[in-house]
């Protein structure tokens, strides 16, 4: 007597193979039984015609290593038919962390992953130093879903350093010690490690984030690690590349990770650029066979964020800018009119490609009654019917509202032309969700009904079976995920049971469920009638079912 059986069933295993009508019985929380056959014995029955069965997605990049403490299903993510999430990446993260050093981590976060400060600090409830005892407490506290975590360098330099952590690389003495540690938590289950030389990742007080200061000698001692145990991937952020061209400097740094570790490297990010769809074969060009073993995330849809003149997050990387973070409003008003400073700015976005951008910011919310009129309109229409230069139309509509005005902006990734290539080549990892980060910004832990709704359904640039493959056996195996992404006999049974002629993403909208009553940005599902993790039914049409039969894995399984 089977658990569970899904009948007339859309079979998309996750290999890529042509899918087919059948049945998959669940038994003990794995898969009993997938094909043809029909009438099997089973204590409940779900008859799921018109419905296509995958694997539980595999989101191989979030950062969600804070908000699970408050959050234990992780959403948005669920919502979306994911069932696992990879952590700790960017470097950032919050293990190991000794007591004097967790205001350090959580400040590392708000800079690099705008992640609210007091929400942390009321949600997480320490109750671990050693990374193995922060991936027990997480076990013990119960999870929705399941969670393969990376040991992010940041915190790993911060245990062993301290303060040195922000100025210098390590000694040997010293890269010993985090070599310890490290292959420690690979052999309790950690899945790798990651980091960033991104220069606008900044850590507490805006100081560099400190896995910006380890040396190519550090590093490779780390990525012996890996290479020693045979198992785990390394993931970093990238200074370049997204929409331009990778540097020699981060090919070399590339080369050296795969090349010391002996393991695969995905790295952050690869963008369509404006107006030239095949740019990306220049990086693919310039990485040779070095694409082979290190592997750009792509994501299949806009980075659409979302910001004010209080938090311009949008512009932090201009030296015009910066006297106007860390202010208060009265003081950044008095700034945004200054004449020398929009010349300043005008003078910075020289040599960049910017000639797109007022055309992509919309205005999305206002304050005031009388600013009514420009809701919806992007800054670019409205410069042009008030015959002014779209700067000062963005500034002074802030200016009016108090700062209260929040702009829409397009940022990266809005070529579709250029996009569609990105998802039909299969050398690159899909992913970028970044769930948990960026809350009030941007939420797109929807990326996956997106890939299913824009790609398949709506351009049909991808057939359903290989989109499936991109969102589950792909990422699994490129981290090792024990038992998943795969729908055959003896595999761990994550399931999403989804319309296909309806699958897709809703626009973010804002909602106060963080601690302290805290706002983020949230984003629905369409289409997504069911989500089992380990045989249990999770979520029944975007609604929890009360089940939280999630949990840590570990890379030794």
């Amino acid at each position: 007597m089977l658990d569970l059986v899904i009948r007339n069933a859309r079979i998309c295993d996750g290999t890529g193979r042509p899918s087919y009508i059948g049945s998959l019985g669940v038994k003990a929380g794995r898969i009993a039984q997938v094909g043809l056959e029909d009438g099997l014995a089973s204590r409940r029955t779900i008859d799921a015609e018109g419905m296509a069965l995958a694997p539980g997605f595999v989101d191989p990049h979030t950062h969600y290593d804070a908000q699970v403490a408050w959050d234990p299903l992780l959403t948005c993510s669920p919502w979306h038919g994911v069932t696992t999430v990879v952590t700790g990446n960017c470097g950032v993260g919050v293990a190991p962390v000794k007591p004097e050093t967790r205001d350090v981590l959580l400040h590392d976060l708000v800079n690099v992953e705008a992640i609210p400060y007091d929400v942390m600090k009321a949600g997480v409830q320490w109750g671990w130093e050693r990374f193995d005892e922060y991936l027990g407490c997480l076990d013990r506290r119960g999870l929705g879903i399941n969670v393969a975590a990376l040991v992010a360098l940041t915190p790993l330099r911060h245990y062993v350093l301290g303060e040195a952590a922000f100025e210098r690389p390590a000694t040997d003495t010293e890269t010993e010690t985090m070599r310890g540690i490290l292959s420690d938590a690979v052999a309790k289950g950690a899945f790798g490690f990651s980091t960033s030389n991104v220069r606008r990742h900044v850590g507490h007080e805006g100081r560099p984030l400190a896995c910006r200061n380890a040396s190519h000698q550090e590093l490779a001692g780390l990525c012996h690690v890996l290479r020693d145990a045979g198992r785990g991937a390394i993931q970093i952020a990238l200074h370049s590349g997204g929409g331009g061209l990778i540097s020699d400097e981060d090919l070399e740094l590339l080369r050296l990770l795969t090349t010391e570790s002996q393991r695969p490297v995905t790295w952050l990010a690869l963008f369509a650029r404006a107006g030239d769809p095949d740019f990306h074969r220049q990086n693919i060009d310039k990485l040779g066979t070095l694409l082979e073993r290190a592997v750009p995330q792509v994501t299949p849809r806009p980075l659409i964020l979302q910001d004010d003149l209080r938090k311009p997050f949008l512009f932090v990387l201009y030296p015009s800018w910066k006297p106007a973070l860390n202010r208060s409003a009265a003081e950044q008003i008095q700034y945004y009119r200054q004449t020398e400073f929009r010349q300043a700015f005008l003078e910075d976005m020289k040599g960049h490609v910017r000639h797109h951008l007022w055309g992509r910011v919309r205005v999305l919310d206002v304050g005031k009654s009388e600013l009514e009129k420009y809701r919806g309109r992007t800054i670019l229409e409205i410069a042009a019917d008030e015959n002014r230069r779209p700067l000062d139309v963005y500034l002074d509509i802030g200016i009016a509202d108090d700062l209260a005005t929040r702009y829409q902006v397009e940022a990266f990734n809005f070529d579709p032309e250029g996009v569609e290539r990105l998802m039909a080549d299969d050398r690159f990892l899909v992913g970028l969700g970044d769930g948990g980060a960026h809350v009030d910004i941007l939420c797109d832990a929807g990326y996956c009904t997106a890939l299913l709704e824009i790609w398949v359904r709506e351009r049909k640039v991808l057939s359903l079976e290989k989109a499936v493959q991109k969102l589950t056996s792909v990422p699994a195996a490129f981290y090792g995920i024990p038992e998943r992404g795969l729908l055959a006999p003896g595999k761990v049974a994550d399931l999403v049971l989804f319309d296909p002629a309806k699958v897709a993403s809703k626009p973010p909208e804002f909602v106060n469920d963080f601690p302290l009553n805290g706002r983020r940005l949230v984003a629905r599902a369409e289409g997504i009638a069911a989500t089992f993790v380990a045989g249990e039914q999770l979520y029944e049409n975007g609604t929890h079912t009360g089940v939280f039969p999630g949990r840590v894995l570990r890379s030794f399984e």
